[in-house]
């Protein structure tokens, strides 16, 4: 190589050698960015960080994406905070309103760092169109319950009739003429509770009992929205 790999000018001249691996140094007069010559760890290309993506969907751990893939850990750990980081928190839904707009509420539980740290995920999900509209990561509470109501489009909040269990936030939060609570054997929530096994098959970070957990909340609330908008891209209605 006897060009700049950023700049591609040919003015080089030699600056020491790597403190590591004892490889020529050489810096760049045009632009001032150093290099070696042929080094041992190659950029991650964007097929690479394709794959990533891909696999980022399925119950694969970091680790073993890492090995997968041939990028270090601590590589991937850096990429994947700024991917979530940089994931949309609502979905932006215009449903038709020609049609009576019909909701499936439920909670599924998770955790972030240990068990005793539990984090509720909050579901909304459109019966037509099977796609998810609402989500909210936190506690258990009314406060929980209202964080995911705020999280659904306008036109859902205006007239959607809400199936949900009979569990007490919901009937404190959702309006009562719109609000419907039964049991699981009523069929009305079947929808939400099969997404519910999905995304615990396909987001390594909720499986039960698994190795894969959380620890930083952020990543666990990136992680799930990144699985839901991948989700609703499927639902051709959507």
């Amino acid at each position: 190589m006897n060009y700049c790999p950023h700049c591609h000018a040919s003015s080089l001249v030699k600056n020491g050698r790597h403190p590591k691996t004892d490889c020529q140094k050489y810096r760049c007069q045009t632009c001032g960015r150093q290099f070696v010559q042929n080094p041992k760890k190659q950029r991650v290309g964007l097929g690479q960080k394709s794959l990533i993506g891909r696999l980022l969907l399925e119950r694969i751990p970091l680790a073993g994406i890492a090995r997968v893939v041939g990028v270090s850990e601590r590589w991937l750990q850096n990429y994947v905070n700024r991917l979530y980081a940089r994931v949309p928190r609502r979905v932006e839904a215009k449903p038709n309103r020609r049609t009576a707009l019909c909701l499936e509420c439920d909670e599924l539980w998770s955790f972030v760092g240990n068990k005793g740290n539990k984090q509720w995920v909050w579901l909304a999900l459109d019966r037509k169109t099977r796609a998810i509209i609402g989500v909210h990561v936190g506690d258990r509470s009314r406060a929980g319950a209202q964080a995911l109501w705020d999280s659904l489009p306008e036109a859902y909040r205006e007239s959607a009739v809400c199936y949900t269990d009979y569990w007490e936030a919901y009937r404190l939060v959702f309006p009562e003429d719109r609000h419907v609570a039964a049991g699981k054997d009523s069929g009305f929530t079947n929808h939400i509770e099969r997404f519910n096994n999905t995304l615990r098959h396909r987001v390594s970070r909720l499986v039960r009992d698994s190795l894969a957990f959380s620890k930083k909340l952020a990543n666990h609330i990136g992680a799930i929205w990144f699985f839901v908008h991948h989700y609703n891209l499927s639902r051709l209605d959507f």
